[in-house]
């Protein structure tokens, strides 16, 4: 069975993610039947085999400036979808996935949802936690 991971949303930032096209209802990441991981975010959407991921964890303490939206990283290839500044799940993937911010790809992606030890068990990472802070 399918499942969906929903977003953990700051409502106090709402009008950083109205322009993202953020629907709270519907976007977050879900696993499929078909073995796929799919993570949505307004208009931006990144999908692929569950046999890509090689690695998941939590990480904490975000900048609240750098926290909210889509964004892609200024240190490595890495993409956020963020909604909080709080905390996130981290997936690591061994090919690159594209999106419309980096045609060449992301070798990671940070989603700030509710079940932040679901996702990360359902990926088969275990309950790890990555130390100290880290930016989305």
């Amino acid at each position: 069975m399918s499942r969906r991971f929903a977003y953990a949303i700051d409502k106090r930032y709402l009008p950083l993610l109205v322009p993202f096209g953020l629907r709270g209802s519907k976007d977050g990441v879900t696993l499929t039947d078909e073995g796929s991981l799919s993570a949505t975010f307004g208009f931006f959407k990144i999908k692929t085999p569950l046999a890509n991921v090689t690695e998941a964890h939590i990480t904490r303490n975000y900048r609240w400036w750098t926290a909210f939206g889509v964004r892609g990283s200024m240190v490595d290839d890495g993409l956020s979808f963020g909604t909080n500044h709080n905390a996130g799940v981290c997936i690591h993937f061994a090919e690159k996935v594209p999106s419309p911010l980096r045609r060449s790809g992301h070798s990671a992606l940070t989603v700030t949802v509710a079940d932040l030890e679901g996702l990360t068990s359902a990926l088969g990472a275990g309950r790890g936690e990555a130390s100290g802070a880290s930016s989305p």
